[in-house]
């Protein structure tokens, strides 16, 4: 063929891909046909990988530090592999990275500046929640992504300063910082330089803002802040952000608002009216936040409302109105607050409702029969009210899958056939009433039972064949007989077994660890059960977190196997009440229980380092010899609870121990304590008790009381004090008992005492107070007071 009949039959060719390309764009431009001339991998659907982008994803990957067993995107990222089917990596039709989720990677360690992630300038959404980023900051260089609408930084573990670059990210629509990081113990994200303030001052666009950073910002400082830069914002949560009240009425310019979580500050302020004016309000979370007063009855009707949670608002009053048909209301949460009263039989009209939860409050009367009406309901709590006559018949709510109704005074027989057609049910705790009747069978056709009355007799073999059970909860009724632990490998599905404080007898023989059948529990409660030896649970343990053997018998050692269980994530033991003399080695205490009762056995030795992260350690009423460690507080740095009481401690109080700084109840009476007491536990702000008692600690009380004195029980008894009273003990106005008894105190009265007006015990006995007593000729003095004991002094 001449070369000139191939030029003739290539034109033709060559005006048709000309001809194509150009219908391409034009389809591109009138239709919106994706097309993209690139370089890098084009795939089957039309979407391409810029070969520049997918190098920059690559270098990320090596950067990062992850478990390769826990990942499920990065694991993906593989060079030769459909650039398009790596997970969590979203392109646009240029072939241009528009989202990155790696969230829930096991990422550990942190990035800086320069990491790759900002070169990806396309960028619209980014998630790195719940990964392990500890101890490191937000790094600089999120001003690059300048097309960010969507951050999300939430639950990763950064701490420190909240750089300002992110500030400068004007088109983000959502931006969620929250953390859990004051509940591990890790440094909290903060807001300081930049402040709020000038976080916020450039998101105009910012329509969720989600945050659980350190803001430690006056009502009025923050409400403002938000009130006029974010105009559109329609989700607010500022749960857990130090943020102080009152809530000022500048928030109300915040007309979008939909969701307000608040949670977890400390407002120490009323709850304002005009929350209740937001006209798309759906949810409202107050819980855990101060607040104090009559709550607005207007916000309990308004008509959106979905959510509301004003739940551990101990000095939040009020009552339930009466509810309008059809109401939006769907959870709410009000338990350990003084909303009280009786409730309304109007409740029955919110056809919306499913999540209730009034526990401890104080609510009296019969439980409406309305409430039975509910066909939504699937969470009912009421307990611990004062709550009469018979329990309703949930004729309606064949959906509800938990009931509490324990701790009131409910009376009346438990009517079986009342439960039938319960298929969601798994649990139901009527315990602490005065309800009777035998444990009929057919209550165990419930996936679990807890019940806690005047329930007698054997527990029926029937219970046994319901291999569906998933919850038995029994503890605290007049059960009897002997039981054999062996019989509940039947029962594989059971997760949580509780046999405590009945007149059961608890068989170990034929119960062994190498039974295959035998259930994983998630909680094990055989609480004076009359056991002898422990329950080798060890391979059916993997699960476990909360294991009660205390009121037994239970003698020797404590098995080091015990410390194992739960795969380490143990969170509640008991042990105590038991014969036990001594802690097999070696012993290993895992991190996490965050309860660890030992008290009243016969244990010796030296004292168990708490776990690190205990919330409540017991080992009082022992036999223990040793000192208290020097660096206790590092050990302790979450503890609640601290007891060595009634053991034979020696030695001096290390200063260490005021390092734990959430400590509320501290007792170490009762031993053989040396020394000075430390200036800094009378400094100390949280400390609710202390308990120093028949010890012989000497000195002066050194240190001043802080002005936000927290005290409640303040017991220095029995020891070799000398000197004065610190005048500063005024500053604790909660205080109820003050025993400073069988000393060397030499003072005069205390009558600067005198405006604590929550005193019932004043113990100054065995001292050498001196001179007249004037302020107790005023009535108004103590108007609490039970007992007052000043005898063996010299006071006129």
């Amino acid at each position: 063929m001449s070369g000139l009949s191939v030029i003739t039959q290539l034109i033709p060719m060559g005006i048709r891909l000309f001809s194509w390309i150009i219908f391409m764009l034009l389809c591109s431009i009138f239709f919106g046909t994706r097309t993209a001339f690139v370089s890098g991998e084009c795939l089957g659907d039309g979407r391409v990988c810029l070969e520049d982008e997918t190098k920059m994803l690559l270098q990320l990957k090596s950067t990062f530090k992850f478990n390769f067993n826990g990942s499920n995107k990065l694991v993906s990222w593989n060079q030769g592999t459909d650039c398009c089917s790596w997970r969590g990596v979203t392109w646009d039709a240029t072939g241009h990275v528009v989202s990155l989720d790696l969230s829930n990677e096991f990422i550990s360690g942190g990035f800086n500046s320069s990491s790759s992630i900002f070169s990806l300038q396309y960028l619209q959404s980014l998630n790195l929640a719940n990964n392990s980023f500890y101890n490191s900051q937000i790094p600089s260089g999120f001003d690059k992504l300048g097309n960010l609408t969507y951050l999300n930084l939430s639950k990763s573990g950064f701490s420190g300063q909240i750089p300002n670059d992110i500030s400068r990210l004007t088109r983000l629509v959502t931006i969620d910082l929250s953390s859990f990081n004051d509940l591990f113990g890790i440094p909290a994200l903060k807001l300081e330089q930049p402040n709020l303030r000038m976080l916020v001052q450039n998101l105009k666009e910012l329509r969720e803002l989600l945050n659980g950073v350190d803001i430690s910002m006056q009502g009025k400082d923050w409400c403002r802040a938000l009130s006029s830069s974010v105009p559109h914002l329609r989700v607010l949560s500022f749960s857990r952000c130090s943020l102080s009240g009152p809530i000022d009425s500048s928030l109300s310019k915040l007309y979008s608002l939909s969701i307000i979580d608040l949670n977890y500050n400390n407002f120490t302020a009323p709850v304002p009216d005009f929350l209740a004016n937001f006209s798309n309000l759906t949810s409202l979370s107050l819980s855990c936040s101060g607040l104090y007063g009559t709550f607005p009855e207007s916000i309990f009707q308004a008509p959106t409302l979905q959510i509301l949670d004003l739940s551990n608002n101990q000095l939040l009053w009020g009552s339930l109105p009466e509810f309008p048909q059809g109401g939006s209301l769907r959870t709410l949460l009000l338990s350990d607050t003084k909303i009280s009263r009786h409730l309304p039989d109007s409740i029955g009209k919110l056809e919306m409702l499913s999540w209730i939860e009034l526990a401890r409050c104080n609510f009296s009367g019969p439980i409406p029969s309305s409430i039975a009406n509910l066909t939504r309901l699937l969470h009912l709590d009421l307990s611990s009210n004062g709550f009469t006559g018979s329990i309703p018949p949930f004729c309606a709510s064949k959906n509800l899958t938990h009931i509490n109704l324990s701790r009131n005074y409910m009376t009346g027989q438990i009517i079986s056939h009342h439960w039938e057609g319960f298929l969601n049910l798994v649990n139901l705790d009527l315990h602490h009433n005065f309800l009777y009747g035998d444990l009929s069978s057919s209550l165990f056709s419930l996936p679990s039972l807890q019940s806690s009355n005047n329930l007698e007799g054997a527990i029926p073999n029937s219970v046994f064949d319901l291999r569906g059970l998933h919850i038995l909860e029994l503890s605290f009724n007049k059960l009897n007989g002997t039981l054999e632990l062996s019989k509940f490998q039947k029962l594989g599905n059971l997760t949580t077994l509780s046999l405590s404080y009945n007149k059961l007898s608890v068989n170990l023989d034929g119960f062994t660890s190498t039974s295959s059948k035998f259930p994983q529990f998630t909680t094990l409660e055989l609480a004076s059960c009359n056991l002898r030896r422990f329950p080798d649970i060890r391979n059916h343990s993997k699960f476990l977190a909360y294991l009660d053997l205390s009121q037994n018998q239970i003698q020797g050692e404590i098995p080091n196997w015990i410390w194992m269980i739960g795969d380490e994530f143990l969170v509640h033991l008991n042990l105590s009440h038991n014969w036990l003399v001594d802690l097999q080695e070696p012993i290993s205490l895992p991190p996490y229980p965050f309860t660890l009762d030992l008290h009243s056995n016969l244990l010796q030795g030296r004292i168990p380092i708490p776990p690190k992260i205990s919330t409540y350690v017991d080992y009082s009423d022992n036999s223990f010899i040793s000192s208290i460690p020097e660096d206790i507080g590092s050990y302790n740095s979450s503890a609640i609870f601290f007891s060595v009481s009634k053991n034979n401690i020696s030695g001096v109080i290390a200063a260490s121990i005021c390092n734990a700084s959430f400590l509320r109840v501290l007792d170490l009476s009762d031993n053989a304590l040396t020394g000075e007491i430390p200036s800094c536990l009378i400094e100390y702000e949280v400390l609710a008790v202390l308990d120093l008692r028949r010890n012989m600690f000497s000195g002066i009380i050194s240190g001043n009381f802080p002005g936000h004195c927290t005290l409640q029980t303040l017991d220095l008894s029995g020891n070799l004090l000398e000197g004065k009273i610190p005048e500063s003990a005024a500053n604790c106005i909660q205080l109820e008992v003050l025993n400073l008894g069988n000393n060397h105190i030499h003072d005069n009265f205390p009558c600067w005492l005198k405006n604590i007006s929550s005193l019932r015990v004043l113990v100054l006995r065995a001292n050498r107070f001196h001179g007249p007593i004037l302020c107790l000729t005023s009535s108004s003095t103590w108007p609490m007071l039970q007992i007052i004991d000043l005898a063996h002094n010299k006071m006129l």
